[in-house]
């Protein structure tokens, strides 16, 4: 995920609520000024964010192609033409089109180039998300290849805009790339219907020194407080709890309160918000709005430090959704059930990939990957009763697997990445 820039307005409770209970929910409690002096750090938390972190930080490593010039720029398969009305930045883009499951791929050559410790980023944007997945291929002079797979693209449509993904590597050819001895870059959609794809801002990043992998557990529910944060603790790892604010108020059966929440944070993990647990997309911009300030200066006041990042529910979120979660937050995700990786210095703040924590061999595939390219493996889970989820011997299995990577592989939270993010600006 990712998170958001500078704060204003830093809010404290005045009063106590170790009940979950809010004075509240619609006033934000406290005053002040943020000011921040760590560098890179994660932000203060509050209710509303100073700036928009996707145009703060929207243009993040250096550029490698502005796409000005589409002579480069060879058509393999499908129709590739420049865009002058619809471009991320810039006089104009390239726009990707094809038929009836046809993939679409352009290439281009370039200089030998070393990218041993660099990878890219490239601003998406799509009418047909739901037919796609957008591949970032590297050739060497040897004819070998890496796949960086943003493997699947949810966000909502029709209403649509940019975004920047900066995507893993998903699968390799039989004789690995050589990375210092890359000659060609290649763009392919894969296509499972029609599809309507226009790229720009091809950026360069370098890349992190080891792996990172984030253990996503959704809903508090109270079986990760009785067994999945005793097996954390058996292996000194954190996790990242997305909690929805009317289930804490309410004490939904077989969810946490806001006193065991507090002792997990203590404990090293962290709790961000899964907003109201409705669709974001379907919602209107003012009822949307309110329901996510209200969301969180519930986690202001209860002083839940990971409040500033949410996961969008359902993983539905469209343009006008991320407008109005940029004045609150920043966070949310392609969701998909194959390896969906990223890398930590490119990705758009508020389109992050994830992968489904619901098989162990792509779990495990995840995590190698992640090790293996320095890149980093965000997985997502549930309960070990649900479809969704791995069960408990098979997540044990994994934490084994996830700790045999020594010093190539760090279990991190969201302020982590925010802050490698930000450092790659």
């Amino acid at each position: 995920m990712a998170g958001l820039a500078d704060c204003t307005n830093r809010l404290r409770s005045e009063t106590s609520n170790d009940n979950g209970s809010d004075p509240s929910d619609d006033t934000p409690t406290g005053n002040g000024d943020s000011d921040e002096t760590n560098g890179y750090d994660s932000p203060p938390l509050a209710v509303e964010t100073e700036y928009d972190s996707r145009e703060e930080f929207g243009q993040p490593g250096d550029s490698f192609d502005d796409f000005e010039d589409l002579d480069v720029w060879e058509t393999v398969r499908g129709t590739a033409e420049p865009d002058d009305d619809t471009a991320f930045d810039g006089p104009q883009s390239l726009k990707l089109t094809a038929e009836d499951g046809e993939n679409v791929m352009v290439e281009r050559s370039i200089e030998t180039t070393d990218l041993t410790d660099h990878d890219f980023s490239l601003a998406v944007r799509t009418s047909t998300p739901d037919n796609v997945a957008i591949d970032i291929r590297l050739v060497d002079l040897y004819g070998g290849y890496a796949h960086h797979q943003l493997w699947s693209v949810t966000y909502r449509t029709p209403d649509i805009d940019w975004f920047q993904t900066n995507p893993g590597v998903f699968d390799e050819s039989m004789t690995p790339l050589e990375r210092d001895a890359v000659d060609k870059i290649q763009f392919i959609v894969h296509n499972t219907g029609d599809t309507e794809v226009w790229v720009d801002n091809l950026r360069r990043h370098e890349k992190p020194e080891k792996g990172y992998v984030v253990l996503r557990w959704d809903d508090g529910s109270k079986e990760f407080y009785d067994t999945v944060s005793l097996l954390h603790d058996e292996y000194g790892v954190n996790a990242v709890q997305a909690v929805v604010r009317q289930w804490m108020r309410g004490q939904r059966e077989g969810t946490m309160n806001v006193q065991q929440l507090r002792e997990r944070q203590e404990a090293g993990d962290q709790i961000v918000a899964h907003g109201t647990h409705t669709r974001l997309a379907q919602a209107d911009e003012k009822s949307l709005k309110e329901r996510l300030r209200r969301d969180k200066n519930w986690a202001v006041q209860n002083e839940l430090e990971g409040g500033h990042y949410i996961v969008y529910p359902h993983n539905s979120f469209d343009r006008t959704s991320l407008d109005v979660v940029s004045d609150y937050y920043a966070g949310g995700f392609n969701q998909s059930g194959n390896v969906n990786p990223t890398v930590v210095h490119g990705f758009d703040p508020l389109v992050l990939p994830r992968t489904i924590g619901h098989d162990l061999d792509i779990s495990m595939r995840c995590v190698d990957l992640a090790a293996e390219h320095r890149q980093c493996s965000i997985l997502n889970f549930h309960a070990f009763d649900q479809d969704n989820t791995l069960d408990r011997k098979e997540y044990e299995r994994l934490l084994e697997h996830i700790d045999s990577k020594g010093d190539d592989l760090e279990v991190i939270d969201f302020d982590d990445l925010w802050t490698m993010r930000r450092n790659g600006h």
